[in-house]
């Protein structure tokens, strides 16, 4: 069943981004909200696990949590999404799971 996994922590604060990336299924996203946007830092282990998914595992952030942490050169694979994207996101997957 595809589910969208939403984080919004720092992967930087806890270890909720290095479990959630195991479970990510090929029909499953990551949609990255907040402080969790961080892990598009370039250069950084996050930034290097999230280019180590398999193609088939959608990456998604909030365009304007990127924004306002000032976040640039972004990997390829990454969609951003305004708010009204977000809410379409949840609603194309059969299940979401907010990694609170």
């Amino acid at each position: 069943m595809a589910t969208l996994h939403v984080l919004s922590h720092s992967p930087f604060s806890d270890g909720r981004f290095s479990s959630c990336l195991p479970l990510l299924g090929d029909t499953d996203a990551l949609l990255l909200t907040g402080d969790a946007t961080y892990a598009l830092t370039a250069g950084t282990q996050p930034a290097a696990e999230l280019e180590r998914l398999p193609e088939q595992v959608a990456v998604f952030a909030l365009d304007e949590d990127v924004q306002a942490r000032a976040l640039s050169a972004l990997p390829a694979r990454v969609q951003l999404l305004d708010y009204a994207g977000f809410v379409e996101l949840t609603c194309r997957y059969q299940r979401v799971n907010s990694w609170l």
